[in-house]
Protein backbone atom coordinates (compact mmCIF):
# COMPACT_ATOMS: atom_id res chain seq x y z
CA UNK A 1 0.00 0.00 0.00
CA UNK A 2 0.83 3.84 -0.91
CA UNK A 3 1.91 5.85 1.72
CA UNK A 4 1.64 9.64 0.67
CA UNK A 5 2.22 13.27 2.24
CA UNK A 6 0.13 15.09 -0.72
CA UNK A 7 -3.44 13.94 -1.65
CA UNK A 8 -2.88 14.16 -5.07
CA UNK A 9 -0.31 11.12 -5.42
CA UNK A 10 -2.87 8.64 -4.82
CA UNK A 11 -5.46 7.73 -7.67
CA UNK A 12 -6.84 4.16 -7.51
CA UNK A 13 -6.29 3.74 -11.74
CA UNK A 14 -7.06 0.10 -12.09
CA UNK A 15 -10.38 -0.87 -10.56
CA UNK A 16 -12.81 -2.07 -13.19
CA UNK A 17 -16.77 -3.12 -12.63
CA UNK A 18 -17.77 -6.04 -15.07
CA UNK A 19 -21.08 -4.89 -15.74
CA UNK A 20 -22.88 -8.39 -17.00
CA UNK A 21 -23.36 -9.42 -14.01
CA UNK A 22 -25.51 -6.18 -12.67
CA UNK A 23 -26.95 -5.13 -15.79
CA UNK A 24 -26.61 -7.92 -18.13
CA UNK A 25 -24.28 -5.69 -20.23
CA UNK A 26 -21.21 -6.34 -22.27
CA UNK A 27 -19.09 -3.69 -20.57
CA UNK A 28 -16.38 -3.02 -18.42
CA UNK A 29 -16.45 -0.08 -16.21
CA UNK A 30 -13.05 1.73 -15.02
CA UNK A 31 -14.03 3.60 -12.34
CA UNK A 32 -12.23 6.68 -11.72
CA UNK A 33 -13.51 8.20 -8.75
CA UNK A 34 -11.42 6.55 -6.05
CA UNK A 35 -9.17 9.46 -4.68
CA UNK A 36 -9.48 12.37 -2.25
CA UNK A 37 -11.71 14.08 -4.76
CA UNK A 38 -14.07 11.32 -5.59
CA UNK A 39 -13.84 11.65 -9.28
CA UNK A 40 -12.01 12.01 -12.40
CA UNK A 41 -10.93 15.89 -12.02
CA UNK A 42 -8.41 15.01 -9.55
CA UNK A 43 -6.26 14.22 -12.23
CA UNK A 44 -6.89 17.28 -14.33
CA UNK A 45 -7.15 19.34 -11.85
CA UNK A 46 -3.20 18.08 -10.65
CA UNK A 47 -1.88 18.61 -14.27
CA UNK A 48 -3.25 21.98 -14.66
CA UNK A 49 -1.85 23.48 -11.17
CA UNK A 50 1.57 21.30 -11.74
CA UNK A 51 1.55 23.33 -15.11
CA UNK A 52 0.83 26.60 -13.67
CA UNK A 53 3.32 26.27 -10.96
CA UNK A 54 6.18 25.13 -13.43
CA UNK A 55 5.46 28.13 -15.41
CA UNK A 56 5.16 30.66 -12.15
CA UNK A 57 1.69 31.62 -12.85
CA UNK A 58 1.36 30.37 -9.58
CA UNK A 59 3.11 31.35 -6.85
CA UNK A 60 2.71 31.86 -3.23
CA UNK A 61 0.14 33.82 -1.89
CA UNK A 62 -1.37 33.10 -5.51
CA UNK A 63 -5.75 32.40 -5.47
CA UNK A 64 -6.99 29.82 -7.58
CA UNK A 65 -10.38 30.83 -9.07
CA UNK A 66 -12.29 28.15 -11.62
CA UNK A 67 -15.66 28.17 -12.64
CA UNK A 68 -17.05 24.41 -11.86
CA UNK A 69 -20.53 22.40 -12.03
CA UNK A 70 -18.68 20.65 -8.68
CA UNK A 71 -16.53 17.83 -9.35
CA UNK A 72 -13.68 20.07 -10.64
CA UNK A 73 -14.17 22.12 -7.59
CA UNK A 74 -13.92 19.48 -5.02
CA UNK A 75 -10.51 18.47 -6.57
CA UNK A 76 -9.39 21.88 -6.69
CA UNK A 77 -9.99 22.63 -3.25
CA UNK A 78 -8.04 19.54 -2.55
CA UNK A 79 -5.33 20.63 -4.11
CA UNK A 80 -5.21 24.21 -3.13
CA UNK A 81 -5.49 23.22 0.63
CA UNK A 82 -2.37 20.11 0.43
CA UNK A 83 -0.33 23.34 -1.28
CA UNK A 84 -1.31 26.37 0.39
CA UNK A 85 -3.10 28.23 -1.71
CA UNK A 86 -6.92 30.10 -1.56
CA UNK A 87 -9.53 28.83 -3.91
CA UNK A 88 -13.01 30.48 -5.01
CA UNK A 89 -15.37 28.14 -6.91
CA UNK A 90 -17.68 29.85 -8.88
CA UNK A 91 -20.71 27.58 -9.52
CA UNK A 92 -24.50 28.35 -9.85
CA UNK A 93 -27.63 26.62 -8.32
CA UNK A 94 -27.21 23.29 -9.98
CA UNK A 95 -24.33 22.28 -8.02
CA UNK A 96 -25.47 19.76 -5.69
CA UNK A 97 -25.77 20.92 -1.88
CA UNK A 98 -23.00 18.69 -0.82
CA UNK A 99 -20.75 19.38 -3.13
CA UNK A 100 -20.30 23.01 -2.50
CA UNK A 101 -20.06 21.93 1.63
CA UNK A 102 -17.54 19.45 0.91
CA UNK A 103 -15.72 22.51 -0.96
CA UNK A 104 -16.13 24.25 2.13
CA UNK A 105 -15.18 22.04 4.51
CA UNK A 106 -11.69 22.35 2.37
CA UNK A 107 -11.54 26.09 3.26
CA UNK A 108 -12.59 27.00 -0.20
CA UNK A 109 -15.09 30.05 -0.88
CA UNK A 110 -17.82 29.10 -3.12
CA UNK A 111 -19.95 31.82 -4.96
CA UNK A 112 -23.05 30.88 -6.19
CA UNK A 113 -23.93 32.36 -9.43
CA UNK A 114 -27.78 33.01 -8.89
CA UNK A 115 -28.59 34.80 -12.10
CA UNK A 116 -27.82 33.77 -15.52
CA UNK A 117 -26.29 36.69 -18.13
CA UNK A 118 -28.66 37.94 -20.67
CA UNK A 119 -26.93 36.57 -23.30
CA UNK A 120 -24.71 33.93 -21.70
CA UNK A 121 -26.79 31.99 -19.42
CA UNK A 122 -25.25 30.79 -16.17
CA UNK A 123 -22.10 29.33 -17.55
CA UNK A 124 -21.81 33.02 -18.97
CA UNK A 125 -22.58 34.20 -15.67
CA UNK A 126 -19.39 32.16 -13.67
CA UNK A 127 -17.21 32.95 -16.46
CA UNK A 128 -17.63 36.98 -16.65
CA UNK A 129 -17.61 36.74 -12.58
CA UNK A 130 -14.15 35.31 -12.54
CA UNK A 131 -13.29 38.02 -15.59
CA UNK A 132 -13.94 40.54 -13.28
CA UNK A 133 -12.34 38.88 -10.32
CA UNK A 134 -9.02 38.10 -11.98
CA UNK A 135 -9.32 41.48 -13.37
CA UNK A 136 -9.58 43.44 -10.10
CA UNK A 137 -6.83 41.83 -7.99
CA UNK A 138 -3.70 39.94 -9.23
CA UNK A 139 -3.47 37.70 -6.63
CA UNK A 140 -6.23 35.32 -8.26
CA UNK A 141 -5.19 32.93 -11.23
CA UNK A 142 -7.62 31.39 -13.39
CA UNK A 143 -6.50 28.41 -14.86
CA UNK A 144 -9.89 28.12 -17.28
CA UNK A 145 -10.52 24.37 -17.46
CA UNK A 146 -12.35 25.09 -20.57
CA UNK A 147 -9.56 25.90 -23.03
CA UNK A 148 -6.49 24.50 -20.51
CA UNK A 149 -4.55 21.61 -22.59
CA UNK A 150 -3.41 20.39 -19.70
CA UNK A 151 -6.69 19.31 -19.05
CA UNK A 152 -6.67 16.62 -21.94
CA UNK A 153 -2.68 16.01 -21.73
CA UNK A 154 -3.21 14.67 -17.88
CA UNK A 155 -5.67 11.83 -19.92
CA UNK A 156 -3.48 11.26 -22.83
CA UNK A 157 -0.75 10.70 -20.32
CA UNK A 158 -2.45 8.54 -17.61
CA UNK A 159 -5.90 7.36 -18.17
CA UNK A 160 -5.49 6.26 -22.14
CA UNK A 161 -3.09 4.07 -21.89
CA UNK A 162 -4.00 2.56 -18.53
CA UNK A 163 -7.31 1.34 -20.15
CA UNK A 164 -5.10 -0.24 -23.07
CA UNK A 165 -2.53 -2.07 -20.57
CA UNK A 166 -5.28 -3.56 -18.52
CA UNK A 167 -7.21 -4.20 -22.22
CA UNK A 168 -4.92 -4.87 -25.40
CA UNK A 169 -7.83 -6.08 -27.18
CA UNK A 170 -9.80 -3.29 -26.95
CA UNK A 171 -12.90 -2.33 -29.41
CA UNK A 172 -15.08 0.55 -28.17
CA UNK A 173 -14.34 3.50 -25.85
CA UNK A 174 -17.13 5.19 -24.16
CA UNK A 175 -15.74 8.65 -22.43
CA UNK A 176 -18.20 11.38 -21.00
CA UNK A 177 -18.22 14.80 -22.98
CA UNK A 178 -17.85 17.78 -20.57
CA UNK A 179 -14.90 20.47 -21.26
CA UNK A 180 -14.31 17.15 -23.12
CA UNK A 181 -10.62 17.08 -21.73
CA UNK A 182 -10.80 13.57 -20.88
CA UNK A 183 -12.61 12.80 -24.49
CA UNK A 184 -9.61 14.34 -25.99
CA UNK A 185 -6.87 12.71 -24.13
CA UNK A 186 -8.18 9.13 -24.46
CA UNK A 187 -9.22 9.85 -28.06
CA UNK A 188 -5.82 11.89 -29.62
CA UNK A 189 -3.95 8.55 -27.35
CA UNK A 190 -5.88 5.75 -28.98
CA UNK A 191 -5.49 7.67 -32.49
CA UNK A 192 -1.83 7.82 -31.98
CA UNK A 193 -1.17 4.15 -30.74
CA UNK A 194 -4.19 2.17 -31.09
CA UNK A 195 -5.96 3.45 -34.15
CA UNK A 196 -8.60 0.67 -34.67
CA UNK A 197 -9.96 1.39 -31.48
CA UNK A 198 -13.52 3.09 -31.78
CA UNK A 199 -14.52 6.14 -29.53
CA UNK A 200 -17.73 7.23 -28.67
CA UNK A 201 -18.68 10.08 -27.21
CA UNK A 202 -21.64 10.01 -24.68
CA UNK A 203 -23.18 13.29 -24.41
CA UNK A 204 -26.45 14.88 -22.27
CA UNK A 205 -29.53 15.60 -24.35
CA UNK A 206 -29.59 19.45 -24.59
CA UNK A 207 -26.02 19.56 -24.67
CA UNK A 208 -24.66 22.01 -27.69
CA UNK A 209 -21.08 20.22 -27.97
CA UNK A 210 -21.97 17.96 -30.52
CA UNK A 211 -24.31 20.86 -32.92
CA UNK A 212 -27.72 19.53 -31.01
CA UNK A 213 -30.07 21.91 -29.84
CA UNK A 214 -29.60 23.61 -26.26
CA UNK A 215 -32.79 22.69 -23.78
CA UNK A 216 -32.22 22.76 -19.84
CA UNK A 217 -30.14 20.38 -18.00
CA UNK A 218 -30.65 19.66 -14.26
CA UNK A 219 -27.79 17.25 -13.86
CA UNK A 220 -24.80 18.66 -13.32
CA UNK A 221 -21.41 17.10 -15.14
CA UNK A 222 -21.50 16.42 -18.96
CA UNK A 223 -22.81 18.24 -20.95
CA UNK A 224 -22.27 21.78 -22.73
CA UNK A 225 -24.11 24.77 -23.54
CA UNK A 226 -20.97 25.91 -26.04
CA UNK A 227 -18.98 23.93 -28.07
CA UNK A 228 -15.69 23.26 -26.04
CA UNK A 229 -12.97 25.26 -27.28
CA UNK A 230 -10.79 22.01 -26.57
CA UNK A 231 -13.07 19.15 -28.73
CA UNK A 232 -11.82 17.89 -32.21
CA UNK A 233 -14.39 16.05 -33.66
CA UNK A 234 -12.44 14.18 -36.10
CA UNK A 235 -10.88 11.79 -33.50
CA UNK A 236 -14.64 10.78 -32.40
CA UNK A 237 -16.27 7.77 -34.36
CA UNK A 238 -20.10 8.56 -32.70
CA UNK A 239 -21.47 10.15 -30.29
CA UNK A 240 -24.43 8.92 -28.66
CA UNK A 241 -27.17 11.55 -26.45
CA UNK A 242 -28.87 10.43 -23.48
CA UNK A 243 -31.75 11.95 -21.92
CA UNK A 244 -31.36 12.82 -17.76
CA UNK A 245 -34.37 10.68 -16.79
CA UNK A 246 -32.41 8.04 -18.77
CA UNK A 247 -29.38 8.89 -16.32
CA UNK A 248 -31.58 8.60 -13.17
CA UNK A 249 -33.05 5.12 -13.83
CA UNK A 250 -29.33 3.80 -14.38
CA UNK A 251 -27.68 5.17 -12.05
CA UNK A 252 -30.73 3.76 -9.53
CA UNK A 253 -30.43 0.37 -11.23
CA UNK A 254 -26.83 0.23 -9.97
CA UNK A 255 -27.28 1.17 -6.88
CA UNK A 256 -30.09 -2.16 -5.94
CA UNK A 257 -26.74 -3.71 -7.06
CA UNK A 258 -24.91 -2.08 -4.73
CA UNK A 259 -22.76 0.45 -7.11
CA UNK A 260 -23.57 3.95 -6.16
CA UNK A 261 -22.12 6.27 -8.99
CA UNK A 262 -23.08 9.81 -9.74
CA UNK A 263 -24.94 11.55 -12.70
CA UNK A 264 -21.91 11.45 -15.14
CA UNK A 265 -21.59 8.00 -14.34
CA UNK A 266 -25.24 6.95 -14.91
CA UNK A 267 -24.71 8.88 -18.12
CA UNK A 268 -22.25 7.57 -19.60
CA UNK A 269 -23.39 3.69 -19.10
CA UNK A 270 -27.09 4.48 -20.47
CA UNK A 271 -25.06 5.48 -23.45
CA UNK A 272 -22.86 2.77 -23.70
CA UNK A 273 -25.98 0.58 -23.50
CA UNK A 274 -27.80 2.33 -26.16
CA UNK A 275 -24.85 2.44 -28.62
CA UNK A 276 -24.08 -1.39 -27.73
CA UNK A 277 -28.03 -2.63 -28.14
CA UNK A 278 -28.08 -0.07 -31.53
CA UNK A 279 -24.94 -2.23 -32.99
CA UNK A 280 -25.98 -5.43 -31.93
CA UNK A 281 -22.62 -6.56 -31.16
CA UNK A 282 -22.31 -8.25 -27.86
CA UNK A 283 -19.00 -9.69 -28.21
CA UNK A 284 -17.14 -6.80 -28.67
CA UNK A 285 -14.44 -5.87 -25.79
CA UNK A 286 -15.55 -2.64 -24.57
CA UNK A 287 -15.07 -0.43 -21.79
CA UNK A 288 -16.67 3.02 -20.27
CA UNK A 289 -15.06 5.52 -18.35
CA UNK A 290 -16.81 6.02 -15.05
CA UNK A 291 -15.67 9.70 -13.65
CA UNK A 292 -17.37 10.01 -10.44
CA UNK A 293 -19.09 8.15 -7.60
CA UNK A 294 -22.86 8.83 -6.17
CA UNK A 295 -22.87 10.16 -2.55
CA UNK A 296 -23.05 13.84 -3.50
CA UNK A 297 -26.28 12.64 -5.45
CA UNK A 298 -27.80 11.49 -3.01
CA UNK A 299 -30.06 14.42 -2.62
CA UNK A 300 -30.79 14.59 -5.87
CA UNK A 301 -30.30 11.30 -8.29
CA UNK A 302 -30.78 8.75 -5.52
CA UNK A 303 -33.30 10.99 -3.72
CA UNK A 304 -36.97 8.86 -4.41
CA UNK A 305 -38.67 12.37 -4.58
CA UNK A 306 -36.43 14.12 -6.65
CA UNK A 307 -37.19 14.36 -10.58
CA UNK A 308 -34.98 15.90 -13.42
CA UNK A 309 -38.37 17.36 -14.58
CA UNK A 310 -37.88 20.58 -13.47
CA UNK A 311 -35.66 23.98 -15.39
CA UNK A 312 -31.86 23.80 -15.61
CA UNK A 313 -30.30 26.69 -17.85
CA UNK A 314 -26.99 27.02 -19.66
CA UNK A 315 -26.41 28.98 -22.86
CA UNK A 316 -23.77 30.72 -24.26
CA UNK A 317 -23.51 32.78 -27.52
CA UNK A 318 -20.82 33.59 -29.85
CA UNK A 319 -19.15 36.08 -27.86
CA UNK A 320 -19.01 34.14 -24.94
CA UNK A 321 -17.11 31.12 -27.06
CA UNK A 322 -14.19 33.36 -27.50
CA UNK A 323 -13.85 34.92 -24.10
CA UNK A 324 -14.01 31.13 -23.03
CA UNK A 325 -10.70 30.83 -25.21
CA UNK A 326 -8.81 33.85 -23.58
CA UNK A 327 -6.69 33.46 -20.55
CA UNK A 328 -7.82 35.97 -17.50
Amino acid sequence: MPVISDPSEFNENELYVDLRAAMELPLFLKCEGFNFAGSIKMKAATEMVDAAERSGALRPGSVLVESSSGNLGVALSVIAASRGYGFRCVTDARCNPATRRMMEALGSVVHVVDEPALHGGFLGARIAYVRALCASDDRYVWLNQYANDSNWRAHYRTTAPAIARRFPDLDVLFVGAGTTGTLMGCARWFWQWRRRVRIVAVDSVGSVTFGGPARPRLIPGLGMGVRPPMLDESYVDDVVHVEEADTVRVCRRLAARGFLFGGSTGTVVSGAATWLDRHGRRDLTSVAIAPDLGERYLDTVHSPGWSVDQSGEETLGSGDLAALSRPA
